[in-house]
């Protein structure tokens, strides 16, 4: 079991430098066409424990293009500031990879 965590942890690590190279290259691409339109938009990911909230927040701030203004561990719903609209998966993409690594 703890193992298992370890190999999820690299999983997330090498994800998220992957997933932070291609919101580089999409927002720089946004900005240099003008094709920014920001949006402010409520997501309730399938976590339960805060600190997989905290660590899914920390990664969409961490993203370029993104920034996480609110979390309400209550409701467990995340306030996201995007540049431009984006569907669920493309603002939380390392969701399931969280998920699988501490819950």
């Amino acid at each position: 079991m703890f193992l298992n965590r370890i190999i999820y942890g690299i999983e997330f690590f090498v994800r998220l430098v992957v997933e932070i190279f291609k919101a580089v290259v999409d927002t720089a691409t946004c900005c240099l066409k003008g094709n920014v339109d920001p949006v402010v938009v409520e997501i309730k990911p399938d976590l339960q424990r805060p600190v997989s909230l905290a660590i899914l927040s920390n990664t969409i701030t961490l993203t370029p293009g993104t920034i996480t203004i609110d979390m309400n561990q209550d409701t467990g719903i995340l306030t996201v500031s995007a540049l431009t609209p984006r569907s669920r998966d493309d603002i939380i993409p390392l969701e399931k990879t969280i998920k699988k690594m501490l819950e």
